[in-house]
């Protein structure tokens, strides 16, 4: 199974709307491991990993966001794969 590992600014209205907590939910229910946190920018910070199929579902998961979320920009970059987290969290 091809492992990816991923770090992801996702920007637009995504604070104050629940989108930290909602991607925690969303990577855990992938089985997706990493974590997720606010920004002073207002941005959503993101590291992922998982399988290459949990990953393009978590991403275009971030695409989208919780309802109430306006996400304008998902910006992606590949890391190697660490195999050191072991569940998800929100920091």
């Amino acid at each position: 199974m091809a492992m990816r590992r991923i770090h992801v600014i996702v920007s637009g209205r995504v604070q104050g709307v629940s989108y930290r907590a909602a991607t925690a939910d969303a990577a855990r229910r992938l089985g997706v491991c990493g974590w997720v946190q606010n920004l002073a920018d207002g941005s959503v910070e993101i590291e992922a990993e998982g399988a290459a199929e949990q990953i393009v579902a978590l991403l275009e998961w971030c695409e989208r966001g919780p309802p109430s979320a306006c996400v304008t920009r998902v910006q992606t970059d590949e890391l190697a794969p660490t195999g050191g987290d072991q569940s998800f969290v929100s920091r």
